[in-house]
């Protein structure tokens, strides 16, 4: 769940969630006046780690996660509702890298080091594409642990809230995190290696 929310703003969110089903437009215009600035933290923190979206900023970022927000199913909770923002951030990222992508996959590309996955990260030649590749991977075979690693690497999350969100402690969210950033490292040092070869 994102930055230690009051209580009562949590209790809100989970409200106008509610209402957003019974009465539609006017509840999620007010829905998103109450998330808007904790979306756009969120978008902003996610940014500063793009090197390949220059052109989306915050603001692009929570209008076009916020479209697909709206068609996903109903939220039951503010954390349900959080987690899907990360996905759909995610989503809007890697779509906006696959239409602008130039360069060859691989190519130009440096090595990735096992601390890539630690916020606060800054690589400037990320290839999203293969993390999004590598994280479908992980998904497959561990889907809580890929819902981790959005939560922390694209909506920026502490293992507090991570744990939080996905329901387990938070010694459990640390040693999926250790095995998941093994996981993709594994498969991202893997991809690079195919990609010079």
């Amino acid at each position: 769940m994102p930055r230690d929310s009051p209580d009562s703003e949590s209790g809100e969110v989970t409200r106008l969630l509610e209402a957003v089903k019974q009465e539609g437009r006017l509840a999620e215009d007010s829905l998103m006046e109450l998330v808007y600035g904790e979306l756009h933290r969120l978008a902003r923190s996610r940014l500063s780690h793009e090197a390949h979206a220059p052109t989306l900023n915050p603001t692009a970022l929570v209008n076009e996660a916020w479209l697909r927000l709206q068609s996903k199913p109903e939220f039951s909770n503010r954390r349900h509702f959080f987690g899907a923002a990360a996905e759909a951030m995610r989503r809007v990222l890697v779509d906006r890298a696959r239409a602008h992508k130039r360069l060859k996959r691989g190519e130009g590309q440096a090595p990735l080091d096992l601390a890539f996955i630690d916020p606060p990260w800054n690589p400037p030649d990320l290839d999203i594409l293969a993390l999004d590749e590598a994280l479908a991977k992980l998904a497959a075979e561990s889907p809580q642990k890929a819902h981790l690693v959005e939560l922390r690497f694209f909506a920026g999350l502490t293992y507090e809230e991570s744990a939080d969100t996905l329901g387990v402690s938070r010694a459990t969210a640390e040693r999926w995190w250790i095995y998941a950033r093994a996981f993709l490292y594994a498969e991202l040092h893997d991809a690079g290696e195919a990609g010079h070869a």
